[in-house]
């Protein structure tokens, strides 16, 4: 690939004028020449420049080279190290002096100040150190903050943003008009990070404008904190022209040549992404390398070349192609490729956990962003339910978009919804909850979050009483293990945000809106922490003869911000897509969650399918079951060594990559029997939808589902012999019991006065019910 080229912002000097300027001053604007420089170190840097900047893309020209040369070559030292700085300082937008107590002050250097819109334009800084300071040199500017920075939220994204935080100021309280800048400083190799000590040498600045047009940036230099001169002399306004860039008209089509939603990330030769990510406003977040865009939109780019990357969510073959922009580019089309459409067979994909205010969320993150920017982003992963949770940060704010049904911004099959988490309120120090399917939004006694009660099991009674689908959020947190073996009778801390408190709630039964009792607890979530850990307290469950299902979730932008749908459930519906109905297919388990790398569809045992009829054959006799589905997977044909070295606590916690077979193309599809892998099966994750069949021997009650580990996982269908319930494990039971005590010993403490004669009410129907089941199990 071409190296994307960023013009030094002057006229190419001819060598004529090289040699006139070596002799006379003849711009307005020039730095002084600096006498008395050692001319053999300033020679060897002078080179590393040099080196820099072709790797840049951003060379000096052949008669700027060829008088360097010469320079290099005259006898006459001081006259060299004259003409060169003469050379060079024409590309200087800076000239930088440091005292020898280490002040700083900056002045305006020839080179014009242009920069073009969209795109990079790199400068020179020439810096005198009479300090002999080996710092590095910082260059910042309040237009440079980060957009996203403006409110307080969110990580530094910008070398400025930190430099006003470290300052221990607020960051200057600018509009979005004046945040149009962006810098980098250059010190990678051939240069250094830090100065080298020499009196003088010359450093690469590199600058971007978001806009068109006239626009003003102040800049200031320091090598440290406190390091700036006083007042104006460390400060330098200075006006810049910025050019139009291309305006590119992207068609966007999909498998059926029909206009859709796609992701691109867009590098130049130096990996920078494009827009730039710290001048983003939504739609697109500034903390993800690619934007989103339909059929007929546009982005801009300044001329030069790119690295263009197209994908559309897990289900669809990324792209990857080089984009040249030239005056006569005004069009670039993309057209989908998937690999799989598990919506053509009825499985409908969702992530039941995502957010569009707090954590990674920017411009005023108490706020957030709007549902319209939170279905681009479904529609162009692909994702086709999104469960919108409002919680503590956002609530006052988002609270007004929750409407009991999906929002007016869908286009079906891309349905969201606004639901709850309650998180950052609460009940949420036992374990935060999704509340899914609400008719009301806010707990009975008050109009915000304050209010609500701080018992799990309270929070939950009100919720099914309307109808509503429940589950605790991020199922690891607080129960982490160290181990990898699964199931393990490790009892875990309980100290976290989990599924903690669902040890004591999964025991209990609450009214439906009918006033019939159903199970407190509907779904766990899982594919957002580590893998051992949620699923160890879902296997323990199940042993004991809980019916619980599961439901994939992404918890973004908290746990994951790189895109949403990173976790899905693929619901069956027999019809079409309606957000209620998924929901209620995830409350009969009528699902598999995954990364969306693998499914595992029509997973039956005798032909009971799961997610129908309760999930449940019954056997008069213990004997050998047919255990059939339909799979797929698709994995790169090389493998990543990164993800593959990983261990199970790590990111990503679910992917297809971590369950590749060494350096083949397999992965691994086993059938499991109360917890633990009885056969299996490898298959080649070329894409292919393949037929599995496995016979399995059921010699007493238990509980059978499919998994590839860690990207895919049913839901489990329940296999009575001779009408007798799950009691599959002893040591399980145990570990509920001792679960209990050890999760009570850690949210009691939580639990307001008022509530905790209820607390200790529903913990003791816990401890008496895992009691009467432990009596009940005949063997380990």
């Amino acid at each position: 690939m071409q190296a994307h080229r960023i013009p030094f912002c002057k006229e190419r000097l001819t060598g004529f004028a090289l040699l006139a300027f070596a002799s006379h001053a003849l711009l307005a604007a020039t730095l002084p020449i600096e006498k008395d420089v050692e001319w053999q170190p300033l020679a060897t840097q002078v080179n590393r420049l040099i080196e820099a900047t072709d790797y840049l893309g951003s060379p000096f020209s052949a008669d700027e080279k060829k008088a360097i040369d010469a320079a290099m070559q005259d006898t006459d030292t001081k006259r060299a190290a004259e003409t060169v700085q003469t050379i060079l300082d024409q590309h200087c937008l800076f000239g930088v002096t440091i005292n020898p107590e280490m002040r700083v002050k900056v002045a305006g250097g020839p080179a014009k100040p242009e920069l073009v819109e969209q795109g990079w334009r790199q400068f020179l800084v020439k810096v005198v150190n009479d300090s002999g300071t080996t710092a590095e040199l910082q260059a910042v500017s309040p237009n440079a903050i980060s957009v996203y920075s403006q409110d307080g939220g969110g990580p530094r994204r910008t070398p400025s943003d930190q430099y006003y935080r470290k300052k221990g100021e607020a960051l200057p309280l600018l509009d979005a008009a004046q945040l149009w800048l962006d810098l980098e400083s250059f010190n990678q190799q051939p240069l250094s990070k830090t100065l080298s000590g020499l009196r003088l040498e010359y450093r690469i600045i590199q600058l971007y404008s978001r806009d068109a047009g006239q626009r003003e940036g102040k800049f200031s230099f320091n090598v440290g904190q406190g390091t700036q001169d006083i007042g104006f002399r460390n400060e330098l306004d200075t006006l810049f022209t910025c050019l139009p860039a291309r305006t590119i008209t992207l068609r966007v089509r999909d498998e059926n040549n029909q206009p859709t939603t796609a992701a691109f990330v867009i590098r130049d030769a130096q990996q920078r992404i494009y827009p730039a990510q710290a001048k983003r406003l939504a739609p697109d977040f500034p903390f993800q390398p690619q934007v989103y865009r339909s059929d007929g939109e546009t982005l801009k780019l300044p001329e030069g070349d790119y690295t263009v990357e197209c994908s559309r969510g897990p289900e669809a073959i990324m792209q990857t192609r080089r984009l040249a922009v030239a005056a006569d580019l005004e069009e670039v089309a993309f057209k989908i490729e998937r690999w799989i459409d598990p919506s053509q067979f009825g499985w409908w994909s969702g992530d039941h956990h995502i957010h569009a205010a707090g954590c990674a969320h920017y411009v005023k993150p108490t706020q957030g962003v709007l549902a319209s920017d939170m279905i681009r982003h479904c529609m162009g992963e692909d994702l086709k339910i999104g469960a919108n949770l409002t919680w503590g940060p956002c609530f006052d704010y988002q609270k007004q978009f929750f409407c009991g049904t999906v929002d007016k911004v869908s286009q079906y099959p891309y349905l969201l919804r606004y639901d709850i988490e309650v998180s950052g309120f609460g009940s949420h120090q036992s374990g935060h909850l999704v509340l899914l399917r609400l008719q009301e939004e806010i707990y009975p006694g008050g109009d915000s979050k304050d209010h609500w009660p701080t018992l799990c099991l309270n929070t939950l009674r009100w919720a099914k009483k309307q109808g509503s689908v429940c589950g605790p959020a991020h199922s690891g947190w607080g129960l982490e293990v160290q181990t990898s073996e699964l199931p393990n009778y490790i009892v875990p801390p309980f100290d976290g945000i989990g599924a903690n408190e669902y040890i004591v709630d999964v025991t209990h039964e609450l009214p439906g809106p009918d006033g019939k009792l159903l199970p407190a607890v509907d779904f766990l979530s899982l594919a957002d922490t580590p893998y051992v850990w949620e699923l160890n307290m879902w296997y323990q469950t199940l042993n004991a003869g809980y019916r619980t299902r599961v439901s994939g979730e992404t918890d973004f932008p908290c746990i994951y911000d790189e895109k949403v749908g990173l976790g899905r459930s693929y619901v069956k519906l027999d019809g079409k897509l309606d957000y209620d109905a998924w929901c209620e297919g995830v409350r009969q388990g009528r699902n598999y969650v995954s990364d969306g790398k693998s499914h595992l569809m029509e997973f039956k045992v005798n032909g009971a399918a799961v997610g129908e009829k309760g999930s449940e054959l019954k056997l008069a006799q213990p004997g050998a079951v047919k255990v059939t589905a339909r799979v797929a997977a698709r994995l790169n044909e090389q493998p990543n060594p990164a993800l593959q070295k990983l261990d199970y606590a790590k990111q990503p916690y679910w992917d297809i990559e971590r369950a590749r077979m060494g350096d083949t193309r397999e992965v691994a599809v086993e059938v499991i029997v109360n917890g633990y892998p009885v056969v299996k099966k490898n298959i080649v994750a070329d894409g292919a939808l393949q037929d599995v069949s496995f016979e399995v021997k059921i010699e007493r009650s238990s509980w059978v589902a499919l998994r590839i580990l860690p990207s895919s996982h049913t839901n489990p269908i329940f296999v009575l012999v001779d009408d007798k319930p799950i009691r599959a494990s002893k040591r399980s039971a145990e570990w509920c019991l001792k679960g209990v005590e050890q999760c009570w010993s850690q949210k009691e403490k939580f639990i307001k006065a008022d509530e905790r004669d209820e607390a200790r009410t529903a913990y003791d129907h816990a401890r008496a019910t895992y009691q009467k089941i432990l009596g009940e199990c005949e063997q380990d």
